[in-house]
């Protein structure tokens, strides 16, 4: 029996295997095409020809070689004031509005105050007392010389007459800080009001008063600066200040010059304290020529001229500025080119000395004009994408 059983049951799977129908076996999803890498752009050869775009490669140029520094454009102190009230008073108008040019001398600002007044009475009584005290020390002076008067009473006459001259001395410079005239008070006219007026030439910086308002003579009530001698205030590394000296040529520009030759300037003094925190030194520099053109407060980036070197250089147009970095296009193969971050140092007859952030060889196909066109169509494909 066990024969026959094992014979049906090899018969059986056999047929079974036969009726069962093939896998279907799924193709091999094809992999996915390589995506473009983010820092190329394609361009056809109309595209090429109608933006003008050349190719070369890195020109070596001996350049100066020098420090970078940051810093703001200044005024020194003695081309700043700050306008405050002697005393404390009302403000009856304003005559100026930031950003104004004023001379010398002009009125600011008007106040008007009960102290001003009595100040002014003050001035007028000790100045009358002080013609009666004179009048007194004379007549002593005569009595004593005929020797009929007492000691007493011409010693008591010059201490009264000097003390109030005193006084009166002392009203009459409170009354000049104020601005009043002595000899229109001379003549018996009170000035019910006092002007401030511009201790210097210059632009009106800040206004911190509006009519009506009280101050204090603590109070910083206006603003001014001269631009007259603008300068620069650099902030050098720890590890750089050796290499600065007085007298060594700075290039700078500000924030929001982006073409254009940069300006020029002398290192006039080195610090001797460093700052805690920053580690860096103050350095003083001096416009070469003086300009007009520029605003205190505004940020410089500068670099210290502090030797020559031979370096690499392309021209401007080759150049994307982007924050602290620039880029350079490199051709890879024709039609596509590759977005390369370089480093700027100084520049000179429209070339800009770079500092190779990767690796490049010097037989690299470059775009030396035309990089923003290339830029712009880079832009335009990752707007796209997304």
């Amino acid at each position: 029996m066990k024969p026959t059983y094992i014979a049906l049951l090899t018969a059986l799977l056999a047929a079974c295997s036969q009726n069962k129908a093939p896998e279907t076996q799924t193709p091999a999803a094809p992999a996915s095409a390589l995506t473009a890498s983010p820092d190329e752009v394609r361009v056809n050869p109309a595209q090429i020809q109608a933006a003008g775009l050349e190719l070369g490669g890195f020109t070596w140029k001996n350049l100066s070689s020098g420090v970078q520094a940051n810093g703001v454009v200044d005024v020194p102190p003695q081309n700043r004031a700050s306008v405050s009230a002697v005393m404390g008073g009302y403000v009856q108008s304003v005559a100026v509005l930031p950003g104004q040019q004023v001379r010398r001398g002009a009125v600011l600002a008007v106040l008007r105050h009960p102290d001003y007044l009595k100040l002014q009475q003050q001035y007028l009584q000790s100045r009358a007392r002080v013609t009666f005290l004179q009048q007194e020390l004379k007549r002593q002076q005569t009595l004593d010389a005929e020797d009929v008067g007492a000691k007493r009473k011409l010693q008591q006459a010059q201490s009264d007459y000097a003390a109030e001259q005193a006084n009166l001395q002392a009203t009459a410079g409170q009354l000049r800080m104020l601005g009043i005239s002595l000899s229109s008070l001379n003549q018996g006219r009170i000035a019910s009001t006092v002007t401030l007026t511009a201790p210097i030439s210059g632009n009106i910086a800040a206004v911190r008063i509006n009519p009506g308002q009280y101050v204090n003579p603590q109070d910083v009530l206006l603003e001014l600066v001269d631009p007259s001698h603008m300068h620069l205030e650099l902030q050098v590394f720890e590890r750089d200040v050796n290499q600065v000296r007085s007298g060594q040529p700075v290039l700078f520009r500000v924030s929001s010059q982006q073409r254009g030759p940069d300006m020029t300037a002398s290192i006039y003094l080195v610090g001797k304290s460093f700052d805690p925190e920053k580690r860096t030194v103050n350095v003083h520099a001096h416009l070469e020529p003086e300009r007009t053109d520029l605003v205190p407060g505004q940020y410089v980036a500068a670099s210290i001229q502090t030797g020559t070197a031979r370096q690499r250089t392309l021209p401007e147009d080759a150049l994307v500025q982007a924050g602290e970095f620039s880029y350079i296009f490199t051709q890879t193969v024709p039609g596509t080119f590759r977005r390369v971050k370089v480093a700027t140092g100084t520049s000179a007859n429209g070339d800009v000395a770079l500092r190779l952030l990767e690796p490049l060889p010097d037989s690299t196909h470059i775009v030396r004009r035309g990089a923003y066109f290339l830029d712009a169509e880079l832009r335009k494909g990752q707007d796209a994408e997304e």
